[in-house]
């Protein structure tokens, strides 16, 4: 099957990426793509004062895109880290009254560094990366943590839950996922054989079809040519007969009417 979205990638605002937005929609034309997503890390990984909303002035005004470039949709998102037990996610807990410019924003509020950064995206996608936080939670708890991520109004993608490392109870999420209209993502680098975590992905991919749980395949592409390639993904999808209707990044139409039904 050709999967005609890839909704999962980075630019070089990541830092340890190493395309621009537009060598990435070329990639993603060049690919066949339809429709490309660009979801930047937003997280404490960025900067040391990750507390200054200047250092987000790209993520901040990416909606300002064009929405089509050659022939390719464009939707501006983030990664954004889940930083708890409580599933918040990183931003939510400071608060950010003035704007780039050192002035007061015009209306007047106080909003947190998370609500400045991705009102106006496109959709979230909430990941795992640092889970010291986690060490000694239970599956019980970290089944929590994501059932509360996705909670959030933003949040469309549940990012490579299958190597978050994290021992959650994969039914619990993957129901609260298809109740609230959310993805459970799949992505290419998560089956890298380096990882050890294809099993595990496997298992998720079992459950989203027998649950009937839409999920998001992606390359979380950190290089325009990784764009569009998920040879590793298609395979096991293939092996485990998943049906094709539940892949909500199969078209740009299936991709689009998924984030609607999430209210996005």
């Amino acid at each position: 099957m050709q999967l005609q979205c890839d909704v999962h990638t980075h630019t070089i605002y990541s830092r340890h990426a190493y395309a621009t937005i537009l060598e990435n929609v070329r990639a993603a034309k060049e690919a066949g793509l339809s429709l490309l997503g660009s979801t930047d890390h937003f997280s404490s990984m960025l900067y040391p004062d990750y507390e200054n909303i200047r250092h987000y002035q790209y993520l901040c005004v990416s909606h300002t895109w064009p929405k089509e470039i050659d022939g390719v949709r464009l939707l501006q998102g983030c990664e954004v880290d889940i930083v708890d037990l409580a599933g918040n996610l990183f931003g939510y807990d400071i608060p950010i009254a003035k704007n780039i410019d050192g002035d007061f924003y015009t209306d007047k509020k106080t909003l947190s560094l998370y609500e400045r950064v991705t009102r106006k995206m496109d959709y979230v996608i909430a990941s795992v990366h640092r889970h010291s936080f986690a060490d000694a939670a239970t599956p019980a708890e970290c089944t929590e943590l994501y059932c509360n991520a996705l909670q959030n109004k933003k949040v469309l993608i549940l990012g490579h839950v299958g190597r978050s490392g994290l021992p959650f109870e994969i039914d619990p999420v993957l129901l609260a996922a298809r109740d609230l209209h959310k993805l459970i993502e799949i992505n290419e680098h998560s089956l890298d054989v380096r990882n050890h975590c294809g099993e595990r992905c496997r298992q998720i991919l079992k459950r989203c079809a027998e649950l009937s749980v839409p999920i998001s395949v992606s390359s979380d592409a950190h290089f325009a040519t990784a764009i569009g390639k998920f040879d590793k993904v298609n395979k096991m999808l293939a092996e485990i007969h998943f049906p094709e209707e539940l892949i909500a990044t199969r078209s740009k139409e299936s991709f689009l009417s998924a984030m609607k039904m999430a209210g996005l």
